[in-house]
Parts: structure tokens; sequence; C-alpha cells
């Protein structure tokens, strides 16, 4: 059973991986170029559509790795949910706030703060697919 909850672990961290590297490469530094007509609902309905496939993921990966703990509390398991704790802190301490700046308007400061900040989370999660690959 470890080894079914590990590969489901690995596919949604790895997941997370490829969107978070996408979004901090391409979609956030797109949004200076939105300008500020129109800004609020567009930032507004990016929140709601990517937490319709982000937020699922996350509570996947989470679900998977404190599995994981329980079955099997090596290093390795440890040291991914570590980072997967420093994940969600990140988010909803850091990004979810820039994020809610954002909705009320344009603030290409914001932008650049959100950028900035999000490679901590970027980082962590490419760790964490390594992590999670080395357990499979």
């Amino acid at each position: 059973m470890t080894e079914h909850v590990a590969l489901g672990h690995a596919a949604a961290t790895w997941f997370m991986v490829g969107l978070i590297w996408f979004v901090q490469v391409v979609h956030y530094p797109l949004f200076v170029g939105v300008g500020e007509r129109g800004w609020a609902q567009y930032s507004r309905r990016h929140q709601s559509l990517t937490t319709l496939i982000v937020g699922p993921m996350m509570l996947v990966e989470l679900a998977a790795a404190g599995w994981l703990l329980v079955l099997d509390p090596g290093a390795m398991t440890i040291s991914g949910a570590v980072l997967l704790a420093i994940v969600w802190l990140s988010t909803f301490f850091v990004q979810v706030p820039l994020h809610g700046q954002l909705g009320k308007g344009h603030d290409a400061a914001i932008i650049r703060k959100l950028v900035a900040t999000n490679w901590l989370r970027t980082a962590l999660w490419t760790v964490r697919g390594v992590i999670a690959l080395a357990m499979v």
C-alpha cells in the first residue's frame, strides 16, 4: 500500500511542480502587462479559476504526504512534509494576501513582490518533487 500512496504523492507533487514553474516563469510576470483597466475583475476571476485547479491538487498532495507520514515516517517523508508545511504557510500568509491586495487594483510593486516571494514555493516544490521521486 505504501508504494501506491508514494506514487499518488509523487504524481500530485509533480503536477504542482509543473504548475508552479509555469506560474512563476510565465503567468505571474504577465500580470504587469494586463494593465489597470479591468484589472480588479481580471484578478478576482484569476483567483477563483486558479483555486479550482490548485486547491484540490494541493489537498491531494497534503493528504498523501500525511498518509505517508503514518505509513513510513522516515527522513525523506518527514523532510518532504516539512517542505510542504512551509509551502502552505507561504501560500496562505504571503501569496494569498498579495493576491487579495491585487484584487483591489493593479499594482506593479505588488506584482513584483508576488513574483519574488513565489520563488520560495517554486524552489520548495521542486525539491519536494525530487524527494517524491526518490521515495518511489
